[in-house]
């Protein structure tokens, strides 16, 4: 994951959600729901407010009066992962992880505890983890709506998709939700259908309660729009999420993207400084890299590029498995590409999924590896996902095993989704595609 959402036609909300083998996959209209249930108190606390570092002080302090509050420790262990979403500081996780463990030391079987531990679990991309605990979480509370959306986030990762659709199948139905509709949003995405997922990430955006989650509701529809190639409803979205969360790092590296997408670069550079200042994720500090490179900056480049490194050690330091990203990052801008092939190949192991495959798949192309590639690159394939970075890895590897015609083939599909769906391959794809 993704991704990891209240403005609303009450009548979007009370027809209910769009469930995935009810209508992802045959487009049914299913049964009108009758709304919303109430929220629980883990997200009247949690979803609603508008400040989460005031939340936890006021956690923080209810906990020193009194050290026993099995539901404040549980809480607070939420809470700092919605810090860590918001500030981009991987030390949250840790924080969020004593605070569960607490909870579970004073109630050994306190659902909420589990199933915070699960989302951590997903955060830190140790998805078969994420998996049992999930499921430890469902089996004491099944008519809790979040414990599938966290078993179907973990079989997305482990390649399990029909599970995993039918876990959020079965939590759109028990709670219509901005994270239902969110992950329903995903699923067709995946299933090659963007625009039943912008139906369904509309739906979102119009279930979001709270600045942090409209934001992020309104850059993951913004980003479905850039994926086919509509740069500037794109950035319009992402202006939305700047309106209501102004600073928001996600948002500022999403606008970067469809700024340079719209043959803005310089715009795009100050864009994704403001994000990597304000949450210095790899990927912005590689993007802003890449953008500063595009114009002939290379020392610059240089200078963004080696950050990657101390990110790793900070973000590995606080428990998050870093394999893909780094592979990934490693096979673009060829370093050390034997090392790039082992961690590749770790992550594969981890989550074979879409992603998982894609990336083995380009890591032994850049290792020169391209027979061994192509039924990597099929797998990643397999569901009809339509992602142009996909198509144009396919075009590469078919180029390198000298089918021409195939090659092109896949990179034209590649340019006709998103023409510049790449500061970095987009010029590539365009120079042998065309």
């Amino acid at each position: 994951m993704r991704h990891t959402i209240l403005i609303g036609t009450t009548t979007l909300l009370a027809a209910g959600a769009f469930v995935l083998f009810g209508g992802v996959l045959r487009e049914s209209a299913p049964a009108a729901a009758a709304g919303i249930s109430s929220a629980n108190a883990f997200q009247s606390t949690f979803s609603t407010a508008r400040n989460t570092a005031s939340t936890v002080l006021r956690l923080q302090t209810a906990l020193r009066v009194n050290p026993d509050d099995v539901r404040s420790w549980a809480l607070l262990g939420l809470v700092y992962q919605q810090r860590a979403r918001e500030t981009g500081d991987p030390a949250y996780y840790t924080k969020s992880e004593g605070a569960l463990r607490r909870a579970l030391a004073l109630e050994r079987e306190n659902a909420t505890a589990i199933s915070g531990l699960a989302s951590l679990a997903l955060s830190r991309h140790r998805f078969r983890e994420a998996l049992v605990l999930a499921r430890r979480a469902q089996g004491l509370s099944p008519q809790t709506a979040r414990n599938y959306g966290a078993i179907g986030d973990a079989l997305v990762e482990l390649g399990r998709y029909r599970e995993a659709f039918q876990a959020f199948d079965t939590m759109a139905r028990l709670k219509p939700s901005l994270s239902a509709y969110a992950r329903v949003s995903y699923a067709r995405e995946l299933l090659g259908r963007p625009g039943a997922a912008i139906t369904a990430m509309m739906l979102a955006v119009e279930s979001a309660g709270g600045a942090e989650p409209a934001a992020w509701a309104n850059v993951q529809l913004g980003k479905i729009h850039f994926n086919t190639g509509d740069y500037a409803e794109a950035a319009r979205s992402y202006r939305i999420a700047l309106a209501y969360f102004p600073g928001y790092a996600y948002a500022l590296d999403a606008l970067a993207q469809a700024e340079a997408a719209q043959g803005r670069p310089r715009q795009a550079i100050v864009l994704e400084r403001r994000a990597v200042d304000a949450t210095p994720l790899p990927q912005y500090v590689a993007l802003l890299g890449d953008l500063e490179s595009a114009i002939g900056r290379e020392r610059a480049a240089a200078r963004q590029h080696a950050l990657i490194g101390a990110i790793r050690r900070l973000l590995e330091a606080n428990g998050v498995k870093t394999d893909l990203e780094v592979a990934l990052f490693q096979a673009d801008h060829a370093i050390d590409l034997p090392s790039a092939l082992r961690r590749a190949r770790a992550a594969h192991r981890d989550r074979p999924s879409l992603g998982g495959n894609d990336v083995i798949a380009w890591t032994l192309y850049r290792n020169g590896r391209c027979a061994e590639a192509l039924p990597y690159s099929t797998q990643a394939l397999r569901l009809g996902t339509l992602d142009a970075l996909k198509f144009f890895h396919r075009g590469m590897i078919e180029r390198c095993l000298g089918n021409r015609a195939e090659s092109r083939k896949w990179l034209v599909r590649a340019l006709d989704l998103s023409p510049r769906f790449s500061v970095l391959w987009g010029p590539v794809a365009r120079r042998l595609g065309t």
